[in-house]
């Protein structure tokens, strides 16, 4: 991740604007550009643009939109940053919350209207954090749909996007303007490119050991659910070349994969009225807090292991996402009539099971408060065929980076912005504050798609002014 001196490049071609990443920042970034008149080429390390975007279920949180205000919605962009700063208890930058909140509404629009993404929300079940239904995704609400969707929009517009190049180092004048980059073919061939603008869209450092022990030690040992390629490029880049750094220790987790098959199950499983369950058949923490932090609770019951208990219900709710049904059709997904037969299956111990699921049923009711502090209002009690299905928690993506302004420029710690290098999307300090529990569901691909559009937008003015 070397910084080489400006004097060193002999470019073999030039480019106007360079991004590299073609997960959903850097395409969307690329959309922005092309559509502001200038010609990005982005440069994706793997065979096909996929990313960090295409392990996530897809959705994309916004506030107003026509989507909503369709299915009788009420929301704005205020109770989304309030959302978003209550979830982090306030730990994060208020003036960009705002800008990202703000932003992500007309966004989506502008990705469904302009580009032809097929959004619609996801109105059948809420998310924790979220004070209103504003999960917006394609049909079959998978991150490689979204993806294939926004390569195909990047693709109709014109970009140029170059797979299998893999960026192994910067060349940057003393004042920190980028000026060319470095860029390994499969054969080991490098061709040096020149630039007047680079946008950083290659995620954050979750899959570098090294980087998340010095980082983010308390999760560096969990099974890691995110890219590959996720090696903290940006930051070695954007540190070398002066820029500031925040919330290096911020991530998001996940407490419900299922194991060993190594597939999502989705928290709505949760929040539609199931719960988790140890080794014991005990509940061990109020699972409506969110499913970033459920990693580390998970994680910390014996074994490492969990049981979400559902029943067919809340089944039917979730298998609109296809890592369900791909869990069912895998045999992950455990079914039995009585909770009996379930413990029997699950392997957990009978008589507890059957009185955790009881003592749940009794807090629906309101015969009596749950002692973990979770709210069950609206929840219906489970019924036969019952659910259930052996879960671990995971290291999904880092949300911590380099610090940008509102155009989505990298920052120096003195407030001044860098010439004229970008980042977002799991590159730039996200709106999660410090740790795991900042994450508001959707924190992912709201900063992707808000900031790589921000980015693009205006890197591709920079290029077009010579500023």
């Amino acid at each position: 991740m070397t910084i080489r001196p400006a004097v060193e490049a002999k470019p073999d071609f030039d480019a106007d604007l360079v991004i590299i990443g073609a997960g959903a920042a850097g395409l969307v970034a690329s959309l922005a550009a092309i559509e502001a008149g200038a010609r990005p080429l982005v440069l994706e390390r793997d065979a096909v643009p996929r990313g960090s975007t295409a392990l996530s279920a897809g959705l994309v949180p916004a506030a107003g939109t026509r989507f909503q205000r369709a299915a009788g919605v009420s929301d704005s962009a205020a109770a989304f940053a309030a959302d978003i700063r209550r979830k982090a208890r306030n730990t994060n930058d208020p003036t960009m919350v705002a800008l990202i909140a703000g932003e992500a509404g007309p966004t989506v629009e502008w990705l469904a209207d302009r580009h032809g993404v097929p959004f619609d929300l996801v109105d059948d079940f809420d998310y924790p954090g979220h004070s209103a239904r504003r999960m917006h995704g394609t049909p079959s609400r998978t991150g490689a749909a979204l993806i294939d969707h926004l390569r195909q929009a990047a693709e109709a517009s014109g970009v140029d996007i170059v797979c299998n190049r893999k960026v192994t180092g910067l060349f940057a004048a003393q004042d920190g303007t980028v000026t060319a980059l470095a860029a390994e073919a499969p054969d080991g061939s490098i061709d040096i490119i020149g630039c007047q603008a680079l946008v950083l869209a290659c995620c954050g450092y979750g899959g570098n050991p090294a980087l998340l022990k010095r980082y983010a030690p308390q999760i560096a040992d969990a099974l890691y659910f995110g890219h590959d390629g996720n090696q903290g490029d940006a930051l070695e880049w954007g540190r070398a070349l002066g820029a500031a750094t925040r919330d290096l220790d911020a991530y998001q987790g996940h407490g419900a994969v299922a194991t060993p098959h190594n597939i999502l199950i989705s928290w709505a499983a949760i929040m539609e009225g199931g719960f988790q369950v140890n080794r014991d058949g005990a509940r061990f923490w109020n699972e409506a807090s969110g499913y970033s932090e459920a990693a580390g609770h998970v994680i910390a019951q014996p074994d490492g292991v969990a049981w979400v208990i559902f029943d067919e219900r809340i089944a039917a709710i979730v298998r609109q996402f296809d890592d369900f049904r791909q869990a069912e059709a895998q045999g992950a997904i455990v079914r039995s009539e009585t909770p009996t037969a379930l413990a029997g299956a699950l392997g957990l111990p009978v008589g507890q099971l059957a009185e955790t699921i009881a003592a749940v049923d009794g807090y629906k009711a309101g015969d009596s408060v749950d002692p973990l502090g979770r709210s069950w209002n609206g929840s219906r009690p489970l019924a036969p065929p019952y659910c259930g299905v052996k879960v671990t928690g995971a290291l999904f993506h880092t949300q911590g980076g380099l610090v940008v302004d509102e155009t989505a420029r990298a920052m120096r710690s003195d407030g001044t912005c860098l010439p004229n290098l970008w980042a977002a999307g799991g590159a730039a300090a996200g709106v999660s504050g410090s740790g795991d529990s900042g994450y508001l569901s959707g924190n992912g691909l709201l900063t992707a798609t808000v900031l790589g559009r921000l980015a693009g937008a205006r890197a591709a003015e920079l290029v077009g002014t010579g500023r």
